[in-house]
This record gives structure tokens, C-alpha cells and sequence, in this order.
């Protein structure tokens, strides 16, 4: 079989030293495989994607001397696509909507007699509290009920779900993992005025270019169960995972947009060339 990895980032900032460990670790991975390596832009959030990032996310890479196989995917350019697969969930009965704010939810957690996953897992609204609310127009999200998967699987199905991890994840986990879709509760995988969420967009396109390896950091390990989830429920295979470490900064706190890690664009102007940072970055 041949190798597959992708890099998809979200052009919602600049790329920083984190981004750059995570692209090259997946990078070197499919060209050491001899396989093919493809890069996703990740745009279906409207009000936090720009252009602008896109293209500075092209030019980072291009910088630190990375190349890709096949044309960028766009996932905004695709948005029917993964609505198309919530059509599907919803038309065999596996999804539901919930028009509950995120304060309900939280106001909830404090009240569930079961902590955190219980709350997480609302359930549908009664037929004629959800016939008012659609009434009103209220907004809602699409829901992916556990009791509903579970039952579409069947217990020997439900308990036979696993992927194979590579690399390693927060608590170490390694080899074959058995997939918790409890720890997400009734996901969230689309939303009337926002459309599909990550979860749909990514496992639809894993799917779609083949992707046999998913190469990412381990902030992202426990989207894998649900994901995983997604996969069998759709038909489509599930790749190996490979979770890496999270690059760290100085002061011991990873690098992230929001606390604005220095940039590759700065650390560019600054005169770093891109050997350097390979080198400092173990490539």
C-alpha cells in the first residue's frame, strides 16, 4: 500500500515553529516511505480563514524548502461535499439537532448527576419543543447521537472499534488503542448557519486522497476516537495515526497562535535562514 500523509493547516494566523516541527515531521515521514505527501488548506470557519494566511502558509513552506504532490485541497471550495455526508448520518437516523447555546451546555455540566460526558450527550430536544424552536428559526447543530451509532453497529461492532497509533499519545498510548467515542460525547458535526465541522471535513478528505498515515501532534489525539467513529460509520478506511510531540518554547508552554508564538515570517525578517531552523528543529 502506499504511503500517504498530509499537512492541513488552517489559514487562520501565521505559522510558527510548532506548525513547521509538524510539517516537516510529516514530510520527511512520506519522503523516507517514498510516498506521497499533500497539503489541505482547512478553511471552512468564514469568519477566521483569510486569504492573506493562505498565502503566507504556501510561502513559509516553500521557504523551509518542503514540496507537495498533487494540487492544494481547499476545503472551502468543497463545503457540499461534506454536507453531503451529514445528509447521509442524517438520512439513516444517526444525527439530531440541538439547538442548546454553549452556556446550556456548560450550565449543564454542572448539573449532570454524571459529571462532564453526561452533559455532553443532551440527547434530542422533545418533538414539540424542537417543532417551536424551528419555528422561531432558532439556529441549531447537528449532533452525532452515541446511543444511535452504537446501536447501528451493533455491540460487537461498537466494541471492535480501534486504530493503530505510531507514534505516542498524552498518556503514552501506543499500538492498538481501543476508541472511547464517549470521551466527545454527542459531537457536534454540523451547524445550520456555519455548515460541517472539522471532524466531517477532515475524515471526508482523509478519505478521498487516500490517506493511509495521519501524522499530527498530540493535542489532536483525543479527536481521533470520534473521527474513528465517523470512519466506520461512513465505510471508509482508517488510516494509521502517528501523533508527535508538541514543540515547546523557552518558558515550557507550547507554541500556539493565540499566545502569538513568533512567526516564520518574523523569524525570516529576523534573518534566520531555513536551514538553520531545520537543523534547530532536528531536520
Amino acid at each position: 500500500m502506499a504511503f500517504v500523509t498530509r499537512f492541513a493547516p488552517s489559514p487562520t494566523g501565521r505559522l510558527h515553529r510548532g506548525h513547521a516541527f509538524s510539517a516537516l515531521t510529516a514530510w520527511r515521514a512520506a519522503r523516507e516511505a517514498g510516498g506521497r505527501f499533500v497539503l489541505r488548506i482547512e478553511d471552512i470557519d468564514p469568519t477566521r480563514c483569510k486569504p492573506d494566511f493562505e498565502d503566507a502558509i504556501l510561502e513559509d513552506l516553500s521557504w523551509l524548502g518542503l514540496d507537495w504532490d498533487g494540487p492544494v485541497r481547499r476545503q472551502s471550495e468543497h463545503l457540499a461535499d461534506y454536507a453531503a455526508v451529514i445528509e447521509d448520518l442524517n438520512g439513516r437516523g444517526l444525527l439530531y439537532r440541538c439547538f442548546r447555546t454553549r452556556k446550556d451546555i456548560l450550565d449543564a455540566i454542572g448539573d449532570a448527576p454524571h459529571g462532564p460526558v453526561e452533559a455532553a450527550r443532551p440527547g434530542p430536544h422533545p418533538a414539540d419543543e424542537e417543532a417551536a424552536l424551528l419555528a422561531e428559526g432558532r439556529s441549531f447543530a447537528w449532533r452525532l447521537s452515541l446511543d444511535r451509532a452504537r446501536a447501528a453497529l451493533g455491540e460487537r461492532g461498537w466494541e471492535a472499534l480501534a486504530f493503530v497509533e505510531e507514534g505516542r499519545g498524552p498518556a503514552g498510548e501506543h499500538g492498538l488503542v481501543k476508541v472511547r467515542p464517549e470521551t466527545a460525547g454527542d459531537a457536534v458535526l454540523g451547524r445550520k448557519d456555519a455548515g460541517a465541522a472539522y471532524h466531517v471535513a477532515v475524515t471526508h478528505d482523509d478519505a478521498l486522497q487516500g490517506v493511509t498515515h495521519v501524522i499530527r501532534g498530540e493535542d489532536l489525539f483525543e479527536a481521533t476516537h470520534v473521527q474513528v467513529l465517523i470512519q466506520t460509520l461512513m465505510g471508509w478506511p482508517i488510516p494509521v495515526y502517528r501523533h508527535h510531540r508538541l514543540l515547546r518554547g523557552p518558558d515550557g508552554k507550547r507554541y500556539a497562535k493565540r499566545d502569538r508564538s513568533v512567526t516564520l515570517a518574523e523569524l525570516r525578517d529576523g534573518g534566520l535562514d531555513a536551514g538553520t531552523l531545520r537543523a534547530e528543529l532536528g531536520f
